[in-house]
């Protein structure tokens, strides 16, 4: 009897004795879901689900609390019985509204991406340029009509348009390299806002799989894999504002689903010389499941726009009474431009901790614009109008093979990726015209072939509460410039191969307090035109960053996100677009603060705010001297917003720029502004009707603004001074939306 009770308490201590445990987190339609958060809240430990749903834990007793979380899913909490060792299995999700609770501190699931998720969904975009102001800390301008790409700010960077900041949708590049009207142009107008599921962004260069133009970071949109309803919607506004956007669902079924977006926008806006804008944009996409848990995405997306633009005018002209605020020197600025998209997204998952991921793409796009920075400075005849435009085909793909191995001491995991990206540029060209019709000299004129490709390496050591992660980034780059102005056959080349490493380190205290210090070494790379031009010099120029910082989840409906941050660059670049040059300003160096609240007050009562400080100088030149033009120091965002107040929601959300100097000695001055926008809707059956107030202060303010050398034809000598596109007036629209 003694022996047999001795047997029964070993029996006993080994069934309460630590193990490994495996499981799976589906949804109630038996749907895998993959990175949820699962917390051993007893042992303080951490995991997420892979692609196929499945988590595993180490060191795992009977009787151990599992809290499970995933946005838009009401958290679980589960009890580990002795059965569960014996067979995997399984914990069913019930949909909820999303919340900050669901929100697990983690170093598995990127929290910062989850609270813009957060915000995403309690204050969905309104327009597109609202797309990328969900970015905590982004700032964007518009300055050419509505047509051309926004001016971005972003850490103490004026980017222009894209030069050091990487841009993606669904793994598509953005940015356009050696682009007719700047390096990195970045048009997001391809993009339906309504389309938009989820933003992925990172600030600083501290990311393997993002190369070229990472310095400031990136901003990677996701598109919705399907759509719960077909809707339409349509909107009219002040200053004939009119938009319509449709959404059908043409598929659903268990292994596949498609549907279709449209748009149509145009605007005149608040200028004495309307900008005629109109936009039209098509999205399809297709998705697909095939034997062997793979999954296909096939995209196909069109746009086209077309505009007038009253320009930059002088701050004088205003004064002396010669113009209004929304008059012009030249109102025949303008232009048009189109693209088209194919895309194609694969994804196998070959077992339970190893992935295969392709993405493949081709795009068609076209861009002519007009524009006159300095009026009659140049030519006192004709005016300084410019015209540039290019059509431009771009080939790539990119594959990265992952992998999870789980040892005794740790985990590791691994990404390793290869890809290309080919742009074909036809017929760049920089001319001064006349009317937008009369071409009156040729100051660039030629074709150019860009090559980039990469491969990529991104490692993890998981240590349970502390993870390691160490990655390397190879780029090669082949620059041609084929000059059609030289008397002769003129082309050229140069080629670059360039090595950054990142280290990066995570601290989880525990599912409430996340530490982290990220280091590493990115790039931006000069126009084509101007590195052949300048035998290869300054072709890639480096980007040393580092940032120390912490998310804190206070309480389960209260989070606080910090950062202390630096960046060191090699070569800053202006790009002068009237003299179709890249201009080098020297080495440059950005010290800063990021700091953001999010707080659910009441399961109805959202508050957001960021605010960021940057200081940014250039390090070649002397003191007072030093600055960095249009370099913001200081900037906020925030608001509150409210759903479910019956059948009501809406939000009020403001945005404050600081301001800042325009020039190198700070003797000319952009100034800063504070913007409020208001929304508010009521849903009725299958009805939404809304209310949409941008500037509700009406306050004035300048949207864009450069120091600028111009001479008006009044004039006999030239002044440089602020010149400046003036933002929209109080603007109100209404909507109706109807799902079905």
């Amino acid at each position: 009897m003694k022996s047999i009770s001795f047997l029964g308490m070993l029996l006993l201590c080994a069934s309460l004795h630590s193990q490994n445990l495996t499981g799976k987190v589906v949804t109630q339609t038996n749907t895998p879901l993959q990175d949820v958060a699962v917390y051993n809240q007893t042992k303080n430990q951490h995991s997420h689900t892979n692609a196929l749903g499945i988590f595993s834990l180490d060191d795992v007793s009977v009787n151990d609390q599992l809290y499970i979380s995933y946005l838009g899913y009401e958290p679980f909490i589960y009890s580990i019985t002795q059965e569960d060792f014996s067979k995997q299995f399984t914990i069913t999700l019930a949909e909820a509204s999303i919340s900050l609770r669901q929100i697990i501190i983690s170093p598995e699931v990127n929290p910062l991406n989850q609270i813009v998720s957060v915000d995403l969904k309690n204050n969905p975009v309104k327009n597109t340029q609202e797309v990328l102001r969900k970015v905590p800390g982004l700032f964007i301008g518009q300055h050419a009509g509505g047509g051309k790409a926004e001016q971005i700010f972003l850490r103490g960077f004026d980017i222009d348009h894209g030069t050091d900041i990487s841009l993606n949708v669904d793994g598509l590049p953005v940015n356009m390299v050696s682009h007719a009207h700047g390096q990195g142009y970045s048009d997001l107008h391809f993009l339906i806002p309504e389309t938009v599921d989820n933003i992925e962004f990172g600030k600083g260069p501290y990311y393997a799989d993002h190369g070229d133009f990472t310095t400031a970071g990136y901003v990677d949109f996701k598109t919705k894999k399907r759509i719960q309803n077909s809707s339409v919607s349509v909107e009219y506004g002040d200053f004939n504002s009119f938009r319509t956007v449709g959404l059908f669902n043409v598929l659903d079924t268990k292994n596949s689903n498609a549907y279709v977006a449209t748009s149509l926008y145009t605007f005149d806006g608040p200028f004495e010389s309307p900008q005629n804008f109109n936009r039209f944009n098509l999205l399809g996409k297709y998705n697909f499941n095939l034997p062997g848990n793979q999954e296909v995405s096939l995209t196909a997306s069109h746009f086209q726009s077309k505009w007038d633009a009253s320009g930059q005018i002088p701050q004088r002209a205003v004064d002396s009474g010669l113009i209004d605020r929304f008059g012009a020197i030249d109102d025949t600025e303008g232009g048009n431009t189109s693209r088209t998209n194919l895309l194609v997204n694969h994804k196998k998952t070959l077992s339970e901790n190893r992935q295969l991921k392709t993405t493949a793409f081709y795009s068609h796009y076209d861009f002519e614009l007009f524009s006159n920075f300095t009026f009659f400075l140049e030519d006192p005849v004709n005016g300084d109008q410019i015209a540039q435009r290019e059509d431009r085909n771009i080939f790539g793909f990119q594959t990265a093979y992952s992998e999870k191995m789980n040892f005794s001491d740790f985990d590791f995991e691994y990404t390793a990726g290869v890809g290309v990206r080919y742009d074909d540029v036809n017929d760049v060209e920089l001319s001064r015209t006349a009317n937008r019709s009369e071409i009156l000299e040729r100051l660039a004129f030629g074709n150019v072939d860009q090559l980039n490709s990469f491969g990529f390496l991104n490692t993890e050591f998981d240590f349970g509460d502390f993870t390691v992660n160490p990655a390397l980034r190879l780029d090669y780059f082949k620059f041609d410039y084929e000059n059609f102005l030289s008397e002769t056959y003129d082309n050229k080349s140069e080629s670059k191969v360039f090595a950054s490493p990142k280290l990066n380190f995570t601290y989880a205290a525990n599912q409430k307090l996340q530490l982290f210090l990220k280091t590493g070494i990115g790039f931006h790379s000069n126009d084509s035109r101007v590195v052949v031009a300048n035998s290869g010099e300054d072709i890639l120029p480096a980007a040393y960053g580092a940032d120390l910082g912490g998310i804190y989840k206070i309480t389960d409906k209260l989070i606080f996100t910090s950062a202390l941050w630096t960046l060191f660059l090699d070569q800053e670049f202006v790009y002068v677009g009237d003299a179709g040059i890249v201009e080098p300003s020297g080495k440059s160096r950005r010290l800063g603060v990021d700091a953001g609240i999010r707080y659910e007050a009441l399961d109805w009562l959202y508050f957001f705010g960021d605010i960021n400080y940057t200081y940014a100088r250039s390090t070649e030149e002397p003191e007072g001297q030093d600055f960095i033009p249009l370099a913001p120091d200081l900037t906020s965002t925030g608001g509150v917003t409210f759903s479910n107040i019956g059948d009501f929601s809406g939000g009020l959300n403001y945005r404050f720029i600081k301001d800042r100097p325009a020039n190198e000695d700070n003797s000319i001055i952009a100034e800063g502004y504070l913007v409020t926008d208001f929304n508010i809707n009521y849903t009725y059956k299958n009805f939404v009707f809304g209310i949409i107030v941008e500037n509700l202060f009406d306050t004035e303010w300048n949207e864009t603004q450069f120091a600028t050398e111009s001479r008006l034809f009044n004039e006999a000598e030239p002044v440089e001074e602020i010149h400046f596109t003036p933002g929209t007036p109080f603007f109100a629209r209404a909507k109706v939306t109807v799902n079905f």
